[in-house]
C-alpha cells in the first residue's frame, strides 16, 4: 500500500502559481509566491529568501541548486520599461521560505504545513516502484486533464472532442484513433496503458496548454483547438531534440486496473500523493 499524506490550507493557490519548465521541472516565482505568502513589500520578501538561502547552506546544499536567479522586464510608463529581480523556486526552496517567514502570519503557518507535506509527499514518490510511479503518473494526468477541460470550458469551448484530439495529433503527430490502431489498443484506454515515460510527455502536454490558455486569454472553439495542438507539437519537437523515443512508438503496458488490482492499490492510497 501506498501512504496516503493529507494537506491543510489553500493548497489550490500554492498550485496554481506552480509552473512546469521545458523539462517537466515544477517551480515557482518568488514575486507571486510573496503575494500568497502575505507580503506586500519585495524588498522585505528578499530578506527572508535570503535566509531560506543560507538555510539552505547550513543544510550542507547548494542554494543554486533550489535559488535560481532571474530578471524579467515589466512595463512601467507607455513607452518605458524597467527590469526587476526575481526567483525561480522548487519545491525544496519555497519549504525554506515558509520555514524561514513571519511565523506570526496565517499565510506562513499554512505554507510551512503544506510545504513539509509536499516535500514528504516528493520524497515518498522517488521511492517508489516502477509501477506504483506508473500508477502515480496516470492518476496525476486524470487529476490535470480535469483542470484543462474545466479551464477550456472557461474559455469557451464547445467541441471537447476536437480540442481532445487537437493535443493528441500535436503530441503523437496522429489522431487519437489512429494512436490506438498502431498501438492496437481499446478504444479510450490509451493513458490506461501507457508507460510512465508516455504519461509524462502528456502531463506536461496537459499542463502547458491549461496555463497557456489563461496566460494568453484564448477565447473560442478553433483558438483553444490550436494552442491544444501547438503545445502538443511543442512537447513533441522537444522529445525529438533530446534524443527520446516518439510517444506513438512506446509500446503499450498492461491495463491500469490490472496493476492496481495486482499491487492491491487503491485509488484513495494515490488521492494525495503528487
Amino acid at each position: 500500500m501506498l501512504q496516503e499524506i493529507s494537506t491543510i490550507g489553500p493548497h489550490k493557490d500554492f498550485e496554481s502559481i506552480k509552473k512546469i519548465d521545458e523539462n517537466g521541472i515544477e517551480y515557482w516565482t518568488a514575486r507571486e509566491l510573496m503575494e500568497i505568502l502575505g507580503y506586500s513589500n519585495w524588498q522585505n520578501f528578499v530578506e527572508v529568501v535570503k535566509k531560506a538561502q543560507q538555510s539552505c547552506i547550513n543544510s550542507r546544499q547548494f542554494p543554486q541548486d533550489h535559488f535560481t536567479d532571474v530578471s524579467k522586464m515589466i512595463k512601467i510608463a507607455k513607452d518605458a520599461v524597467r527590469e526587476i529581480k526575481d526567483y525561480n523556486l522548487d519545491r525544496y526552496a519555497c519549504y525554506l521560505v515558509a520555514q524561514n517567514g513571519d511565523s506570526g502570519k496565517r499565510e506562513i503557518a499554512l505554507a510551512q504545513t503544506y510545504f513539509a507535506i509536499q516535500t514528504r509527499n516528493q520524497e515518498i514518490t522517488e521511492n517508489l516502484s516502477a509501477d506504483e510511479k506508473r500508477l502515480v503518473a496516470r492518476k496525476e494526468v486524470s487529476d490535470k486533464n480535469k483542470l484543462l477541460f474545466s479551464t477550456a470550458r472557461l474559455v469557451g469551448v464547445s467541441n471537447f472532442g476536437k480540442f481532445n484530439n487537437a493535443g493528441y495529433k500535436g503530441l503523437y503527430n496522429m489522431s487519437l484513433e489512429e494512436i490506438e490502431q498502431k498501438k492496437d489498443i481499446p478504444k479510450g484506454e490509451l493513458l490506461d496503458h501507457a508507460g510512465s515515460e508516455e504519461l509524462g510527455a502528456n502531463i506536461f502536454r496537459i499542463t502547458q496548454t491549461e496555463a497557456k490558455l489563461k496566460r494568453e486569454n484564448i477565447k473560442g472553439d478553433i483558438p483553444a483547438q490550436r494552442t491544444h495542438f501547438d503545445v502538443g507539437k511543442k512537447v513533441r519537437q522537444t522529445i525529438k531534440e533530446i534524443g527520446g523515443k516518439m510517444p506513438e512508438n512506446l509500446k503499450p503496458e498492461k491495463h491500469i486496473k490490472e496493476l492496481k488490482k495486482e499491487k492491491q492499490i487503491r485509488d484513495t492510497d494515490l488521492k494525495k500523493i503528487k
